[in-house]
């Protein structure tokens, strides 16, 4: 029973498995803003954001990082391209996919971006108000 529990103890979740700064982009699920938001967010929180994506989700992937780069709200620190073995729908073949991740920083203006957009939302919120 002893060695079971040392066992248990010593496991080592890889750092890759779960990564609480990434977010795996779907190309169906989200409106392309809801992933731009939701990185702002990460980067507040983690000074930076990895964004993954498989197949035909690479596309937003890549226009999510331009948006952020072009708004000045990002850096690019790093992409990383491979390919995975995924089952197949048909037969159970395996399928390789093209996979990308893209690893984002806050600018040295973040900050001061992300408080003028707070800003503005809340002067147009009060706008409405009146």
């Amino acid at each position: 029973m002893e060695e079971i529990t040392d066992g248990v103890n010593n496991i080592n979740i890889s750092s890759d498995s779960y990564k609480k700064n990434r977010i795996q982009v779907s190309n169906t699920k989200k409106p392309l803003f809801f992933y731009v938001n939701l990185a702002k967010r990460y980067m507040q929180q983690h000074n930076e954001v990895e964004l993954s994506a498989l197949g035909m989700a690479i596309a937003t992937v890549v226009t999510v990082a331009e948006i952020l780069k072009n708004n000045g709200f990002a850096v690019e620190k790093k992409i990383m391209t491979s390919t995975v073995d995924m089952k197949g729908e048909s037969r159970g073949r395996p399928v390789q996919k093209a996979k990308i991740e893209i690893v984002l920083g806050k600018t040295a203006n973040f900050d001061e971006l992300m408080a003028a957009a707070q800003e503005e939302r809340e002067l147009g919120y009060a706008e409405e108000q009146s």
